[in-house]
């Protein structure tokens, strides 16, 4: 009788085991060929492959010669590189074996309340660095918390920071990454060294996307660079998004200056300077049509409330007291929208105040 059990169950062990080592097996070639957003693939695996943040890259180097680290403070624009920065150096601190027990990294998208910081956080902290690295490099004794987006945590969280930051700063470093830094409460500021990103210089991003177009031989003239250099405001992972974007839409073609228009949502110059004489024209009924077929067209008035600012400072056409006028206009619709407001309403009576401040006059 048992040997009448023993013998059907070993029996069917076998194909089962067999299937999940093929299933396995599929998994494993289903990630070889899994395809990389090229902001992940091109992000910087070191120290010195970070661009244009001196400052910064010069403190962490003498971190990695065996400097102690300090807590750190990264804030500045979206895009110029402070994620990448630290992650970059605390893969060469610890070497990629111990680079997930030594590092913590809290995002936005994590909870980040007061309950996780007392928790979670503080028993990372108390935990001891041990072990070494397996490629016989010195590894520092302690651990790195990272907590990007630093300026959206609560101030009872930030509060909460405060004592084990303190506490333990034997075993562990702190990085607090943010763009506005007026949003981090002073005791942590004073805890931290603080290093401001700059917003990436033309050059630079040129450079940068030149480097991306050769390896993934991608068509794109020096114009079209320059134009999404100009688009994408000094945030370089914005830049090599629309890159991406525009080379899967294009299918190998060369990338021109039109599609990383489409691309980025901008609104033609065209447009712009069509509105622009529209309102001359002193006809409400004109300005509500060319209103309604812009908001049809799928443009973003927020957009043209930026490109519109630039067009009305730089042009010659208008006088100091209509471009006071116009900007401040500018700033309250730009207001009403982030508080919500239709997008219609506040084109309408931006083009009504616009067509009022260039006809007065006439």
């Amino acid at each position: 009788m048992q040997a009448f059990l023993k013998g059907p169950a070993s029996i069917s062990t076998k194909p089962v085991a067999a299937k999940e080592k093929s299933a396995a097996g599929s998994s494993g070639e289903g990630k070889r060929t899994k395809p990389i957003p090229w902001v992940e693939k091109y992000r910087p695996k070191n120290v010195d492959e970070v661009a244009f943040q001196d400052e910064v890259v010069a403190v962490l180097k003498k971190s990695l010669e065996g400097a102690d680290l300090p807590n750190l403070l990264f804030y500045g624009p979206p895009g110029t590189g402070k994620t990448s920065t630290i992650l970059a150096a605390a893969r060469e601190l610890f070497g990629p074996d111990l680079f997930r027990q030594r590092v913590l990294e809290l995002n936005a998208s994590d909870e980040r309340g007061i309950q996780v910081i007392r928790e979670k956080v503080k028993a990372f902290a108390q935990l001891t660095a041990s072990g070494s690295r397996s490629d016989g490099k010195m590894c520092p004794p302690f651990k790195i918390v990272i907590l990007d987006e630093a300026d959206s945590m609560t101030s009872a969280a930030q509060a909460a920071l405060r004592r084990t930051m303190e506490k333990e700063s034997k075993t562990t470093r702190f990085c607090l990454i943010c763009n506005y830094i007026s949003r981090i409460i002073e005791p942590l500021t004073s805890r931290c060294s603080k290093f401001r990103f700059k917003p990436l210089s033309d050059s630079i991003q040129q450079q940068r996307l030149l480097d991306v177009s050769e390896k993934e031989h991608v068509k794109i003239s020096n114009e079209a660079v320059s134009y999404l250099v100009k688009v994408s405001e000094g945030d370089l992972r914005k830049a090599i998004t629309f890159l991406q974007s525009a080379t899967r839409l294009m299918g190998g073609k060369e990338i021109t200056e039109k599609i990383i228009t489409e691309i980025a949502g901008v609104i033609p110059k065209e447009t712009i300077d069509e509105l622009l004489l529209g309102c001359q024209s002193g006809s409400f009924e004109k300005l509500e049509t060319l209103a309604k077929n812009l908001i049809s067209e799928g443009f973003a008035v927020a957009q043209l409330v930026n490109q519109l600012h630039d067009t009305v400072v730089e042009s010659e056409d208008y006088s100091d007291k209509q471009k006071s006028a116009i900007v401040e206009k500018l700033a309250e619709v730009d207001k009403c929208l982030a508080d919500g407001a239709d997008e219609f309403l506040q084109l309408v009576s931006l083009c009504a105040l616009v067509m009022q401040q260039l006809t007065q006059n006439t």
